[in-house]
């Protein structure tokens, strides 16, 4: 990177895992010297954790909802948003992790855009992402047949080995008073619990496994469950159900050092789920929509557990520390700049 000239790069954040993943290749880059604008949409705890990161984010937008008809007035107006916070700003390159907006934006303004992401039946995303876009960064586990139809062909696709978690969590070096710091006893098993992407298209709707998990775990003497909710919404939900064992933090948190102190991990969302399978974390999935390849890869490899009924949830500390596979981010910070160049 040291032989680069200087590149300007917008980042555009859209959801709160994507602030993880994408801040270490920020901050690589900018270490590099190059200038990196970031923005963030006003979307679950988006904006908190880039300041919690130290990102310097303009706000720019919010989620459109649950529903086709919302989602297509935010893209509309939040591209028209994004377009008018980048002309002329001279960008070389726009990254996004699932974004819309950038590739749209970056479009119209000619600005050659990277579009990463994970899982693969997001068909509206990946129909506008994968065609507006330079190149296309995604897991080796996703066959490219599947990415065809989005316009994702052979000359922009590139597909990196492993979890993308693998190489956002490497330098992660956890806060073993993370979970204390709650109130979580350590006396007792400690869970980590994710809450659905109740605003995601691919999720089905309600998820009554995992309701069921909350009144199981809140109810258990010997059990702590943190629970952490993607929305105030769900935040004010799960405070009401006022469970004796279920602990719901009052703000944004290290949810990395959360998952590697814990015993074991139910969600029912991704990330966390390859979260807690890179940080060596027993982990259930209660995800009820299509599986991605990259959980099918990992639920045939037993690295990640399909909970099905509450009964089947095994609850027992956990004694040791697994091994982890940390990979370069650096892979992600020599993509995008390829791009720059060209």
């Amino acid at each position: 990177m040291s032989d680069d000239p200087p590149r300007r790069v917008w980042v555009d954040l859209t959801n709160s895992p994507h602030v993880l993943v994408l801040a270490p290749i920020v901050r690589r880059l900018r270490a590099a010297g190059h200038d990196v604008s970031v923005t963030a949409r006003d979307f679950a705890q988006t904006i908190e954790l880039a300041e919690r990161h130290g990102l310097g984010a303009t706000e720019l937008g919010r989620h459109g909802g649950a529903g086709r008809a919302g989602r297509a007035r935010a893209l509309a107006s939040r591209s028209l948003e994004a377009y008018r916070f980048a002309r002329g700003r001279g960008f070389d390159v726009g990254v996004g992790h699932g974004s819309n907006d950038l590739p749209v934006a970056a479009r119209a303004l000619g600005i050659p855009a990277v579009d990463m992401f994970d899982y693969e039946w997001a068909f509206l995303q990946h129909t506008v992402g994968c065609r507006l876009s330079r190149r296309v960064l995604v897991p080796d586990a996703i066959p490219p047949e599947r990415l065809r139809r989005y316009g994702a062909n052979a000359a922009k696709l590139r597909r990196y080995p492993g979890l993308k978690e693998e190489y956002y969590l490497s330098d992660l070096e956890p806060d073993p008073d993370a979970l204390a710091a709650l109130g979580a006893d350590g006396s007792r098993i400690v869970a980590v619990i994710r809450t659905p992407p109740e605003l995601a298209l691919y999720h089905p709707g309600s998820d009554d496994l995992f309701a069921a998990v909350v009144d199981r775990l809140g109810n258990d003497p010997g059990v702590h469950a943190v629970a952490l909710p993607r929305t105030r919404e769900q935040a004010a939900r799960l405070r009401a159900l006022a469970l004796p064992s279920l602990i719901v933090p009052p703000s944004v948190v290290d949810g990395p050092s959360l998952v590697a102190g814990a015993d074991v991990v139910v969600s029912a969302g991704g990330t966390m789920n390859r979260e807690a399978v890179a940080l060596g974390v027993p982990v259930y999935t209660t995800f009820a929509g299509r599986p991605g390849a990259v959980d099918e890869r990992l639920l045939a490899e037993g690295r990640l557990r399909r909970l099905e009924r509450v009964g089947d949830l095994v609850l027992e500390r956990r004694t040791g520390t697994a091994a982890r596979i940390r990979r370069d981010p650096d892979w992600f910070v020599q993509q995008i700049l390829e791009v720059a160049r060209s």
